[in-house]
């Protein structure tokens, strides 16, 4: 019997409890790069049109490590959808993710999660649009658990009052939470409140895991993960982007690139961050440090491709079925081991 099989029968706050989950994310950037989604929209249209992508790509990150299928119902909102003038979609869209994450998920004893968006019609103090958040949420969560689901995440919200709305809708549900905060430039959320304390507030509200995801790269997002972790007490949650941040350019979107001036909105952010790209190498270091701190739900958001979620799992010691393929440079034709003929080896010099 497998470590996988072995884990099957155990939920997502038991296999906390063991040690790490590796939740894969990125769907949005991987398919806009494959060009199946619209950058900008960001609508997962893809769900609808062409499903078996989807299924294959959730089979991907199983393959490369991830321990949950998470349903790409990311704005996949009534409120995304009206943008779009395509609400007609909201319910198929929603149901049809989650049916192909279901499969999957049960085809490789995976976890299978449902997903709430930032809804971006929240206004401080406006207390009508909180009220609408929260029947998007409503109606999400209501196919989530028609659907089966083993829990739900609630990720990239910038703003608290919202992530603890969507926490409220989830725990009506009765599954377990996993909320996930964006914590933009300024290092705090909109309403003036640190991560540590939006995340300590999120836990005494409910939540069971709580942290970080999207916006900041590892090199970013660790120094506020170590704050959270030593503000609460429940498990924490972190997710970057695999982009190269940096202290004056905190978030993905704040990123400039000096070597190219003909953006056409001025900036790399969406799609031209290839520059910025964290290696996989970054991503095992950014996967350690973080383990050692004692986060345990580990995964890397927009921006994420396998090989990041490979090199997750290969940091905490795992070898998933894509570690068959992991690099071996002693077979090199240049770089090799002693098998390579001696002129090949010196001519690498030359490279």
């Amino acid at each position: 019997m497998t470590e996988r099989d072995t884990q099957t029968k155990l939920g997502l706050l038991e296999r906390l409890e063991q040690g790490a989950v590796i939740c894969a994310e990125g769907y949005l950037f991987e398919f806009e790069r494959r060009g199946y989604l619209q950058a900008g929209a960001f609508v997962p249209e893809v769900v609808l049109e062409e499903p078996q992508l989807v299924a294959n790509l959730h089979r991907e990150f199983v393959h490369a490590g991830s321990d949950v299928v998470e349903a790409f119902t990311y704005y996949a909102h009534r409120e995304k959808l009206r943008v779009i003038e395509k609400e007609h979609l909201l319910e198929p869209m929603n149901r049809q993710a989650l049916q192909i994450a279901k499969e999957v998920a049960d085809e490789t004893g995976t976890l299978f999660a449902g997903d709430l968006a930032n809804t971006n019609i929240c206004v401080p103090g406006d207390e009508a649009t909180f009220r609408a958040a929260r029947g998007i949420f409503e109606e999400q969560v209501q196919w989530a658990m028609e659907a089966g689901v083993d829990f739900v995440v609630g990720e990239t919200f910038s703003l608290l009052d919202e992530a603890l709305v969507a926490l409220e809708v989830i725990s009506a549900a009765g599954v377990p939470s996993v909320i996930t905060m964006a914590i933009h430039r300024l290092g705090q959320t909109p309403e003036g409140i640190s991560a540590a304390d939006a995340c300590k507030r999120l836990e005494d509200a409910g939540a069971d895991v709580v942290g970080l995801n999207c916006a900041r790269g590892p090199q970013t997002m660790l120094p506020l993960l170590r704050e959270i972790r030593a503000a609460v007490s429940c498990h924490v949650a972190a997710l970057p982007v695999p982009y190269r941040t940096t202290d004056d350019e905190p978030t993905f979107q704040s990123l400039t690139d000096p070597a190219y001036a003909n953006f056409p909105d001025g900036r790399p952010f969406p799609v031209a961050l290839d520059p910025f790209t964290c290696n996989r190498y970054e991503i095992a270091d950014f996967t350690r440090d973080t383990y050692e701190l004692g986060v345990h739900y580990l995964g890397v958001c927009c921006g994420a491709g396998p090989h990041h979620i490979r090199a997750m799992a290969e940091a905490l010691g795992r070898t998933p079925p894509a570690s068959r393929f992991s690099v071996d440079m002693s077979k090199h034709a240049y770089f090799g081991d002693d098998r390579i003929k001696k002129e090949y080896k010196e001519f690498s010099k030359q490279l």
